[in-house]
């Protein structure tokens, strides 16, 4: 990797955590490019360089964990919903900062609804109404009743209304998960 990608790399990972600091302090409407810059120490330019405007900046952050809990979905194929419950977990633990701040700003809507939709797109893959316990029922009543209340649940644990240790409510996650879901034949 050459020199002007590493300071691109860093200059965008500045940005990054300079907004996500800047909305755990602020509302992200009174967040400015200006805030963002003297967080960050880089140029408004800069910034500009790499996003359209803060929204851009966001909706990248957002895609970013997007992805890589995809990635992590793909690598925990063939386990059990309490093993993969596991590691979805530890990396929310890991990226806490990122995920309380999303899941705690009522005006950063958008980032709910992205996990909402992911989730239930990895649920179509794991709800058979054909058979087993969710057998006559509809399908996409099933895949939103169960996509709310995994977010919820995500989110109760970040805004610390659960307040289990994060191993025991990515298990019982898991357990409530392999219970009533089963890889579509």
């Amino acid at each position: 990797m050459s020199k002007v990608d590493r300071r691109k790399l860093k200059s965008q990972e500045a940005i990054k955590t300079a907004l996500l600091a800047l909305m755990s302090k602020k509302k992200f409407d009174q967040i400015t490019m200006q805030d963002i810059s003297d967080k960050a120490n880089v140029g408004r330019r800069t910034i500009y360089l790499h996003y359209l405007d803060k929204f851009d900046l966001l909706d990248q952050i957002v895609m970013e964990h997007i992805n890589e809990l995809r990635n992590i979905c793909e690598s925990a194929s063939g386990m059990s919903f309490a093993d993969g419950s596991l590691i979805w977990f530890d990396y929310f633990e890991r990226n806490y900062d990122f995920f309380s701040t999303m899941l705690r700003s009522k005006e950063v809507n958008s980032y709910r609804t992205r996990f909402l939709e992911y989730v239930k797109e990895r649920l179509i893959r794991c709800v058979n109404v054909s058979r087993g316990v969710n057998e006559g029922l509809n399908k996409e009543v099933l895949i939103h009743f169960l996509g709310t209340a995994i977010v919820g649940l995500v989110e109760s644990w970040f805004t610390e209304e659960l307040k289990e240790p994060v191993d025991v409510v990515a298990k019982q996650l898991g357990i409530l998960l392999d219970r009533n879901l089963e890889l579509d034949q």
